[in-house]
């Protein structure tokens, strides 16, 4: 058996894949991770890390398994938080746990956990790794979790073949609710905890208020555009095309018009916003619901659209820089002038949705089979074979 170090985060799934790793005989180390300060976001409440990392130190007592608290604030403000912040500014829309995961769990982690003498690290994410030898070579695969309901396979859309290598997913073949019983059975203290909401560093604190803490306000004007403008209803574009040109149109953002637009509102910053939002828009009297079309940070504007069939919020299709493009199996890259068929997400929880992945010279780019709604700049993009998770990258 081997040493494994559990990221325990005082919640009722790592404490569940604490108690799976000693039944199967392995010697368990759990540590928690602690990610933020305190004085740097004004909470109505005490920050819930420090009951988190109680509830952790009380499980690890109950298991009877080593216990410490690795204080990884410095790192995590740097290359999560400070890229998250540049990110909304730019008018992008970043995905932090992503982040998290690559940066953090399965690397800073990873080191942590390695420097301790663990062959793996092992977290409470609901998804799977299957390990098996191409052409003489293991090859990991990252499968969604069995769980649809909970499948986290997306969050982990960055990691590579040596962090995959090194990580392990012991509830990934559950369902949730198999989790919560197997707690009971147990005795966990954290058996009946409610899963966390929020961002993952800063638990009850909800982005819009966190982002108005930290980015400073500056007043704009919200405009309505038509569904029937010009610049959402393009020209069509042969699919069959594979010329770099019909690529970039087939996958362009829609070309927001300022001047066709009515005021419909104010805001405090349009880098608050992202394209689909619904709540805190500050619109009324419309006759449908409004949502955010697209945000233009230089000019400090918001676009909005009334309704959720708005031709505004669809697109045809995405593109993807090569700096920004990854392969959970490299293995699968595709060349330039190559394309294949997947099944794709562009954000967690969303069902997957067919498309052809392009490959250029200069970019990737996905053709939607259905136009998709809200495709925000900064998020991830990722596409499944059936249940492994292939690759992965950043709409641009």
């Amino acid at each position: 058996m081997a040493r494994v170090v559990v990221g325990l985060s005082g919640g009722v799934d790592s404490s569940v894949t604490a108690h799976l790793l000693l039944e199967q005989g392995h010697e368990v180390i759990g540590i928690f991770m602690r990610n933020w300060h305190n004085d740097d976001v004004i909470l109505d409440d005490e920050c819930p890390w420090i009951e988190d990392s109680n509830d952790a130190m009380l499980v690890a007592e109950q298991l009877g398994i080593p216990f410490q608290v690795i204080d990884l604030s410095i790192d995590y403000k740097k290359r999560i938080v400070d890229y998250m912040f540049a990110e909304y500014e730019s008018g992008r829309t970043p995905n932090p746990d992503v982040l998290c995961n690559r940066e953090i769990k399965f690397d800073l982690f990873l080191d942590a956990a390695v420097q301790l003498g663990a062959e793996y690290v092992a977290t409470g994410h609901y998804c799977q790794k299957h390990t098996e030898v191409i052409d003489g070579t293991p090859v990991h695969k990252l499968l969604a979790g069995a769980d649809p309901g909970k499948d986290q396979s997306y969050f982990l859309c960055q990691l590579n073949q040596d962090q995959l290598a090194k990580a392990l997913f012991p509830i990934g073949h559950l369902q949730k609710s198999e989790v919560r019983e197997i707690a009971e059975r147990a005795g966990l203290a954290t058996a009946a905890k409610k899963d966390s909401q929020g961002l993952c560093f800063i638990g009850k604190v909800k982005l819009p208020i966190f982002l108005q803490q930290q980015l400073e306000p500056k007043p704009g004007i919200t405009l309505e555009l038509p569904a029937d403008h010009p610049a959402f209803h393009p020209a069509p574009v042969d699919l069959a095309s594979r010329d770099e040109a019909d690529l970039e149109a087939l996958t362009a953002p829609h070309a927001m018009d300022p001047s066709a637009g009515l005021e419909v509102g104010k805001h405090n910053g349009a880098h608050y916003y992202t394209i689909g939002q619904r709540k805190g828009l500050h619109v009324g009297g419309r006759p449908l619901p409004s949502f955010v079309l697209d945000t233009d940070v230089t000019r400090n504007e918001v676009y909005t659209g009334q309704g959720e069939d708005h031709p505004g919020l669809f697109r045809r299709g995405l593109r993807i820089a090569l700096d920004e493009l990854h392969w959970v199996r490299p293995d699968l890259a595709l060349s330039p002038g190559q394309e294949q068929r997947y099944q794709v997400r562009i954000r967690y929880r969303q069902p997957l949705f067919d498309a052809t992945l392009v490959r250029t010279e200069s970019a990737l780019y996905i053709l939607f089979d259905t136009p998709q709604r809200s495709v925000a700049r900064g998020q991830f993009a990722a596409w499944y074979n059936g249940e492994e998770l292939v690759g992965s990258g950043v709409i641009s």
